[in-house]
């Protein structure tokens, strides 16, 4: 490839990150409303801003799409704009999940409008948002290398030597060698069982599916034609409806299933870089730095006495462990985990049990993330629940009323602009109001630093969906969260 003609490549190349999801499979520190991709399991940086940032290495900021729900938006927004605030103008959101087909077509939507005609088509990567990558030069090498088959009307995957028997991962069967390191793909393979992914490591015909692509736009959007005939008829009438609409009664199906398994020319590149889903507590085991003398990943406010082989992490409060080996112990303020390193599949099951109870364990943590600030649960009971509110300098709640419930807030920190019915008032830190139950109202902060407030609930029913919005700057039209 000449220098002009890889200089063209980039040109037309996009990317899309999918940020959705709700992640099970790393509880207690993943929940619904704060998933494995935002949530910092190997540094500093959050997976999604990792994400985010590796392709920031050949893309400007205006031709990273990211696509996400409307439950993530908010936090995916503010996670980006420390890196690059021209990222939160690319961020999508779904109005609900429908698998990762959906979410593309929602990225190619942005992307057919704004592709200068003259580049050709638009090279299109699609990227999850929580994969761990190491060796950017090599990514970005394998990168072009994909792009470069893109442009020749390939269907592009990534695949990853496999270096384990792995039943967690899907497989792709490589065909014959179409370049250096770039194959055609004979076909998937779905999570085998474990003689099976034995054989598959030891011919070495076959990759993990890293579920990366690349794919040239309009022939993808001629295959959703051709083999996803309602997923075409609701993109042709997005002009005049919008994509969102109807969105709930589209297909739920994946770029997988819906697209790549029927494609003619699909290619795999064999990544040279390192990678990881981080999809399991094994796999932050296997990927974490350990001690020398006893090979355990210890991470947080952790005391650990004759433990070998062990994962033990803390995010609230003194972990003492002691005499432990080969398990993975993982706690959060409100729950905590202990489960053999190689039973870790079943924490889902673990997740399951929780919703059949209604717990609002696989919900939230104690501690929960608003675009406004946030709230913290101190304590709760059947008849009141007390919750500490911060909200950030210049940020204010929606207007809003609750049904079943009072409140009464005393500010500790900073000071709040209240209004309660028709006035509105300051108050200052050792400054109580009440909230009557059906009372209009709203907690804002004019100020420059963040106003802290003590927020007593009382009432015969507590929960988030007993709100009312009458003006949110936020555009939050449902009554789930405060």
């Amino acid at each position: 490839m000449t220098k002009s003609g890889t200089t063209d490549i980039w040109g037309a190349a996009w990317a899309v990150i999918l940020a959705g999801g709700s992640g099970t499979r790393l509880w207690p520190m993943s929940r619904s409303l704060l998933p494995k991709q935002l949530l910092a399991l190997n540094g500093e940086a959050t997976l999604l801003q990792q994400t985010a940032q590796r392709l920031l290495g050949r893309l400007p900021a205006e031709r990273i799409i990211t696509v996400t729900n409307e439950e993530h938006y908010f936090e995916v927004c503010s996670q980006l704009a420390e890196l690059q605030p021209d990222l939160t103008g690319q961020v999508l959101k779904e109005p609900m999940a429908r698998n990762t087909l959906p979410a593309i077509l929602l990225g190619l939507d942005r992307i057919v409008a704004a592709q200068n005609p003259d580049l050709g088509q638009p090279l299109v990567g699609i990227f999850p948002s929580d994969h761990m990558i190491g060796d950017q030069a090599r990514f970005e090498s394998d990168w072009e290398k994909g792009l470069q088959l893109a442009q020749q009307d390939w269907f592009v995957t990534f695949g990853i030597p496999p270096t384990k028997p792995e039943t967690g991962y899907g497989y792709i069967a490589k065909a014959k060698k179409l370049a250096p390191g770039a194959f055609e793909v004979a076909g998937f393979v779905e999570k085998p069982p474990i003689e099976t992914a034995r054989e598959f490591v030891a011919g070495g015909s076959h990759s993990w599916n890293s579920g990366m692509f690349i794919v040239p736009g309009m022939t993808f959007l001629k295959a959703v034609e051709t083999h996803q005939p309602r997923l075409w008829s609701w993109w042709q009438e997005r002009e005049g409806r919008g994509l969102v609409s109807g969105y709930a009664e589209i297909p739920d199906i994946s770029v997988d299933y819906g697209i790549m398994e029927h494609a003619e020319r699909l290619a795999m590149v064999e990544a040279g870089f390192s990678w990881d889903d981080l999809g399991s507590w094994e796999a932050m085991f296997r990927m974490g730095q350990k001690d020398a003398v006893d090979h355990c990943v210890v991470k947080g406010d952790v005391l650990a006495m004759d433990c070998r082989e062990s994962l033990l992490i803390s995010n609230g409060g003194k972990l003492a462990a002691v005499g432990l080996e080969g398990l993975a112990v993982v706690q959060t303020r409100d729950a905590t985990l202990v489960c053999p390193l190689d039973q870790v599949q079943r924490v889902k099951d673990v997740v399951n049990r929780l919703k059949a109870e209604k717990s609002t364990l696989v919900e939230a943590h104690v501690t929960v993330r608003r675009p406004w600030g946030s709230y913290t649960v101190l304590e709760e009971e059947r008849f009141y629940k007390i919750k500490r509110i911060m909200v950030h300098p210049g940020a204010r709640l929606s207007l809003q009323m609750h049904h079943h419930r009072s409140e009464h807030w005393v500010v500790i920190k900073g000071t709040a602009q209240v209004q309660v019915g028709d006035k509105e008032m300051l108050v200052v830190e050792n400054q109580s109001v009440d909230i009557p139950k059906t009372t209009l109202h709203r907690l804002s902060n004019p100020g420059r630093v963040p106003v802290e407030i003590i927020e007593i609930q009382s009432g015969p029913y507590l929960e988030e969906d007993d709100i009312v919005r009458f003006d949110d700057v936020y555009g939050r039209n449902q009554p789930r969260e405060t």
